[in-house]
């Protein structure tokens, strides 16, 4: 076990832990997840019937478990779902897509060899026609890590072609002076959400990614499956400013004609990508694309309880989760088209509702505790990112999230984790409670991935919250980290935004209780008292919280260190997870 990010402050330590500790039943749980996860709820998609069934499900459900509501206020009262409008978007049949490489015309089939996301620029008709391909390495722009891989070029009416993650993905960079990007631990430049925002930035006609399964961290079929079906974002005033008209994946075999074409190769043009002295690279391709948009929008939701505090109740801790998945989409080989997500995210609900129940059948907390099922993480984390814009409950007075997304169902662990690498008071918190309870953080295992950008925590981070994505273990108490490992990579290959994320009989639902416990001995301690956690000093997000700090009765604590700048500026849009826009 590595050491925490660093030590608490004094007032978080004096908070004693409760010895009693509710019980949480595998049983009620294993049902969530078997409703939700059904075929009867059609994979939960937004927008849909099933978003309404799924809504219903959920008020339900946190209504008996002894919430109150906690959502909207309409006409004075407060209802259980917090509205969310979002700008949704269908391909109108297939959209036409084709190249020309060195003088030979290419037809490309949506799904195949590339994955063209419906539009969400603010136009509903693509037409682009032969227009010129450019490298742009790993398309980053980060002035504060002395890297550019524009360098002034012009790339308007251009499609820029980039590589996935980040440059010292492959290993250490041999010019790294001022331009390291963390190695393995995937930064938000490495996102693919940020390369389609700084293709629109640089005003290019749109933005190609290249996938490869190792720097993406899931294959190809995820991609497919995660944009090729409808698209959606959060409603913008210039949503131009944000997404270039085309946004798409090509796969590496694509991608290593267009290269060879150009007289190089796909492993040249990632070696010269590494460096900071690359400059973008004219292809021997055009590309044409035609196709029409159905855009809409529509109002999806936000479901909300709440506990409220006994002393504090201004005060909140919130547990957060999605509750939508994929919906229905492209059929896989066995023509199943309904992406149960019975894992992801079924498991984080089942688990917020039980959490919920425990909560309301224990002694009031001092601080209120907020459970938030949040819409359109699958499509770029909308739900959180709109109530981070729109909040409920001030984010200033925001002690902690606690998310939970695709929750472990193969028996207990002896360790635990969280998505990605942070630095904060809160994990402090989190290591200390599993202690007691005889178990071990482990740090992320593939950082790489971005998992830190890829969930719901994400969105309250950046407006300074402390925030954590709560990971199961996988050094499994019946199998050890061997099975846990095996678990996980069958998983990401075979089921993860494929239609076999379903429920099956083997699961062993003793994890999820076990996961409960933890978690919940975590939010009773922050909703008992009367410590503000905070982010590390060297923390991106740390200047927004102590900015706030006068809201909360304090003073701003010098972070002894300059904050990071954040990986976009101006500040990133909503990032994905795991598809979590991808």
């Amino acid at each position: 076990m590595i050491r925490p990010a660093f030590v608490l402050a004094a007032t978080v330590l004096a908070v004693p832990a409760t010895a009693q500790q509710p019980t949480f039943s595998s049983q009620r749980l294993s049902q969530h997840v078997q409703t939700l996860g059904s075929d009867a709820y059609e994979g939960r998609g937004v927008g849909v019937a099933a978003e309404t069934k799924t809504v219903n499900y959920l008020v339900q459900q946190f209504r008996s478990a002894g919430l109150q509501p906690g959502g909207a206020t309409v006409n004075g009262r407060r209802g259980w779902t917090q509205p969310v409008p979002l700008l949704q978007s269908d391909w109108q049949g297939t959209p036409t897509l084709s190249m020309t490489v060195a003088g030979q015309q290419l037809p490309l089939t949506q799904g195949q060899e590339i994955a063209a996301r419906a539009p969400t620029n603010g136009q509903s008709a693509l037409n682009l026609q032969n227009l010129p391909l450019v490298f742009v390495g790993y398309g980053v722009r980060a002035p504060e890590r002395n890297w550019d891989d524009f360098k002034g070029q012009d790339l308007r009416g251009k499609i820029m072609v980039v590589l996935v993650n980040d440059p010292d993905f492959e290993g250490p960079l041999a010019d790294a002076q001022n331009g390291d990007f963390g190695g393995k631990a995937m930064t938000y430049y490495g996102r693919w959400t940020y390369k389609y925002e700084e293709g629109a930035r640089q005003g290019a006609a749109g933005v190609l990614v290249i996938h490869e399964t190792a720097p993406a961290s899931y294959g190809w079929a995820t991609v497919k499956n995660s944009n090729t079906n409808t698209m959606f974002d959060i409603v913008r005033q210039n949503p131009a400013a944000e997404h270039p008209p085309l946004e798409a994946w090509i796969q590496q075999d694509l991608a290593g004609r267009i290269f060879a074409a150009s007289g190089t190769s796909l492993e040249q043009m990632k070696a010269a990508a590494r460096r900071r002295d690359f400059r973008p690279v004219p292809l021997k391709a055009t590309l044409t694309a035609q196709g029409q948009a159905r855009t809409q929008t529509i109002t999806s939701q936000n479901v909300v309880g709440i506990l409220p505090g006994r002393t504090r109740p201004d005060e909140t801790v919130i547990y957060t989760g999605h509750w939508d998945h994929l919906g229905i989409g492209q059929p896989d080989a066995n023509g199943d088209r309904i992406y149960n997500g019975a894992m992801d995210n079924a498991t984080g609900i089942a688990h917020m509702i039980e959490q919920a129940r425990a909560f309301a059948r224990g002694p009031r907390p001092e601080r209120s505790v907020v459970f938030l099922a949040v819409t359109a993480e699958e499509k770029g984390l909308l739900g959180s990112e709109y109530y981070a814009a729109n909040p409920l409950y001030p984010v200033e007075k925001t002690a902690g999230v606690l998310n939970t997304d695709s929750m472990g169902v193969f028996g207990r662990a002896r360790d635990f984790s969280i998505s990605g690498t942070a630095r904060l008071e809160l994990l402090d918190m989190l290591v200390e409670e599993g202690r007691r309870l005889g178990r071990t953080f482990t740090p992320d295992p593939n950082p790489q991935s971005g998992g830190f950008y890829r969930s719901d925590h994400f969105t309250l981070a950046k407006v300074g919250v402390p925030a954590i994505s709560f990971r199961s273990g996988q050094d499994l108490v019946d199998g050890g980290v061997a099975r846990g490992e095996a678990i996980a990579r069958e998983y990401t290959e075979k089921r993860y935004h494929q239609p076999d994320d379903e429920y099956l009989p083997s699961w062993n639902f003793e994890g999820i209780a076990a996961d409960a416990t933890l978690l919940h001995a975590v939010g009773r301690r922050l909703a008992n008292s009367t410590a503000w956690p905070n982010w590390s000093p060297d923390s991106e997000f740390r200047a927004a919280r102590d900015a706030s700090a006068a809201a909360r009765g304090g003073a701003a604590q010098p972070s002894g260190a300059p904050p990071v700048p954040a990986p976009s500026e101006p500040a990133p849009t909503p990032a994905d997870v795991a598809g979590e826009r991808g």
